[in-house]
């Protein structure tokens, strides 16, 4: 069998070190060589932000972010960093944070220090979304990928059980979406088979143990390889629907992928076996979506869209925006009927096999 790809990998540091974030901070900015930087931090990210703040040379501060990145915070951020002569971006939190941050990196260029303390995987990409008007945009472009990724277990101590949980679903849907996603290739399926091989013992751990470090550092690990393979395999079905519903409806971004991902894992199953089977086997199930339904319910995360808020009388209206999005590249044909009971279904809870 003759093997022809074309894979591209992103250039980006990463400093991996529990209970040393200031420091690895200070050395990430002394290597960019810049003045002072713009300091974007979520609320609970608020004390690590003023020790960084302490140590590292600070032109101006944003506190507190938005889901999904409104149009209107992404502006408002871009003025900040311009009125303050900012050369350089610091970014602390959650997907939110680094994804205003890369809003700001958009359009002024700025080099990006992210440091996440959720598992979302943001920080290794090179893709933004903003929200407009109830519409979720995204792209992809290098100007946003951070220069330096700073991963610190500690800062994920606090993190609630069920944010956690929900966070490295997320991860999860990262490496599953790249499986079978428009630029999927033998490099982007191996990151994603290790990152799975992590991130799937790490999420029962953390339920289990919730106070421990190593499931937390464990998680970290498999989240920035399963986003490693997204960046370059591109977003798929799941994450396409996702963006939609999210941005439209403001539905909790983690929680979102924890119900989606069973239910898109079952419609492309059939249609791209190798895929489901690297998933059933990592899961110990024969069935690649009810595994992962089963890891959801085991670990307390949500199961159905309703639970997390999403209208029924909606079901429609979305699956036609869904169906503008999801790429013509996906395993199996996809079309307005399919995508209908797929959110159907996902409302429901019904069963996956």
């Amino acid at each position: 069998m003759e093997i022809r790809f074309d894979h591209q990998t992103h250039r980006q540091r990463v400093i991996f070190g529990t209970g040393c974030v200031v420091d690895n901070t200070a050395k990430a900015i002394e290597q960019l060589d810049v003045r002072a930087s713009l300091l974007i931090a979520s609320d609970s990210a608020s004390e690590v932000a003023d020790a960084i703040a302490m140590e590292t040379p600070v032109a101006r501060r944003i506190d507190g972010v938005v889901q999904h990145v409104p149009t209107q915070r992404a502006d408002a951020a871009r003025r900040e960093a311009v009125a303050s002569s900012a050369d350089s971006i610091i970014c602390v939190g959650g997907g939110s944070a680094t994804g205003l941050a890369k809003a700001v990196a958009l359009v002024t260029g700025l080099p990006i220090v992210a440091i996440p303390t959720t598992f979302s995987g943001s920080e290794a990409t090179d893709m933004w979304g903003m929200t407009v008007e109830g519409r979720k945009h995204t792209g992809a472009d290098l100007a946003v990928l951070p220069r330096t990724v700073i991963y610190d277990a500690a800062l994920l101590a606090g993190l609630p059980v069920s944010v956690a949980i929900s966070s490295v679903f997320n991860a999860i849907a990262h490496a599953v979406d790249g499986l079978w996603a428009p630029r999927a290739d033998p490099i982007n399926r191996a990151l994603a088979a290790e990152s799975l091989r992590v991130l799937i013992p790490a999420i029962t751990e953390m339920a289990e143990q919730p106070n421990s470090r190593e499931p937390r550092e464990s998680a970290l690990y498999g989240a920035y390889l399963a986003a490693v393979a997204f960046a370059s395999s591109g977003s798929g079905m799941h994450h396409k629907i996702c963006h939609v519903l999210g941005g439209a409806f403001l539905l909790p971004h983690a929680e979102l992928h924890t119900v989606m991902l069973p239910y898109v894992t079952a419609f492309n199953a059939h249609a791209a076996p190798s895929a489901a089977q690297l998933i059933s086997e990592t899961l110990h199930t024969t069935s690649a979506a009810a595994g992962l339904k089963s890891l959801a319910a085991t670990t307390g995360a949500p199961l159905t869209l309703a639970e997390i808020g999403f209208p029924k009388d909606k079901i429609v209206e979305a699956s036609g925006r869904c169906l503008e999005v999801i790429p013509p590249s996906n395993p199996r044909p996809v079309d307005l009927e399919a995508v209908s009971s797929l959110l159907q279904a996902a409302y429901e809870g019904d069963a996956v096999e």
